[in-house]
């Protein structure tokens, strides 16, 4: 496969693996990366010292284009950014913030940046600042996510409308079929996140794996929209913010019950009950825990079958 995505980033496939917080360390990334598509390691919850590790052990595993995934909210942004550049990472994702900060910084060093938006008002954002590529997400990802509630159906065409420059659907997308379909309205490529948490590679917990796997169609639901809006699976943790919701809890009362290190007690160190559990809907149809390799292969498989089906079936 050859398009915009795959020459822009020296790929051979144009799947894009999520860079998820607590999921993907740099063994998930150089195992993507080795498989043909793009492993990004997520900074999000790295101290400057473990993402520098992480960017040499990935080094180490691959000799095939990776990169960072690095949420612009972060307090250690400026030092993270230092590190990303003083390591040579030619690749970074960047989210959660205005993408016009840091793009042209990063661009200087030769880093090629795509930022992640929830809705065209953000892509617009995204033009304005230059960046090399455009990831819009949908309602249906898993994490943090927009308030706009935009399915990623919708919102890929509607972003297609506005420009002509790399685009990568994200959210929603678990499967080759997904991504012919999202390539079919427009899409150049995928960014995958919950299919590669239930990986052998992911740095999430086996408890949380196993959780996945047992995810039903309505398992999920997007809560915490006071705060930063935040895609959960339906634990007691997620009882408790419902409750709180619904007696119409302030910000700040939300913010006590999440507490610190909630998303870690769940998905790096396996809390299934009280601990923050992110996962996109797409979760009610992984049913089992894969190497990347084989979740790569069985994309690309399902891709190829998919087209040829429509292919079959044209009138």
């Amino acid at each position: 496969m050859k398009n915009k995505i795959t020459d822009l980033f020296g790929i051979k496939y144009p799947i894009i693996q999520g860079g998820m917080i607590w999921c993907s360390g740099w063994k998930l990334a150089a195992a993507v990366s080795e498989a043909g598509g793009l492993g990004l390691i997520g900074a999000g919850a790295m101290r400057p010292d473990e993402l520098r590790e992480n960017i040499i052990r990935c080094r180490a595993e691959t000799d095939k284009p990776f990169g960072v995934n690095i949420p612009l909210l972060y307090p250690d942004i400026d030092e993270l950014l230092k590190i990303i550049v003083l390591e040579g990472v030619k690749i970074v994702f960047t989210s959660a913030g205005n993408p016009k900060q840091y793009t042209s910084y990063l661009q200087r060093f030769g880093i090629k940046v795509a930022h992640v938006v929830p809705s065209t008002r953000f892509a617009k954002k995204c033009i304005e600042a230059g960046v090399d590529a455009i990831v819009a997400e949908g309602f249906e990802a898993g994490g943090h996510n927009g308030t706009e509630e935009t399915t990623t159906l919708a919102l890929i065409p509607a972003v297609r409308e506005l420009t002509d420059m790399p685009l990568i659907a994200a959210g929603g997308i678990g499967s080759g079929r997904a991504m012919a379909a999202m390539i079919a309205l427009g899409a150049d490529g995928v960014q995958v996140g919950s299919r590669f948490v239930a990986s052998d590679e992911s740095s999430a917990h086996d408890n949380f794996k196993r959780m996945i796997l047992n995810t039903w169609d309505g398992g999920t639901r997007l809560v915490l929209k006071k705060l930063v809006p935040v895609r959960l699976i339906k634990n007691e943790f997620y009882k408790q913010v419902r409750a709180l919701e619904e007696e119409g809890a302030s910000a700040e009362e939300l913010a006590e019950l999440l507490g610190h290190g909630r998303a870690k007690r769940g998905m790096a160190e396996g809390d299934i009950l009280n601990g923050e559990l992110e996962i996109g809907q797409i979760a009610s149809t992984i049913h089992e825990i894969l190497p990347a390799a084989t979740i790569i292969d069985n994309f690309i498989k399902e891709y190829r079958e998919a087209r040829k089906d429509i292919m079959l079936s044209e009138w």
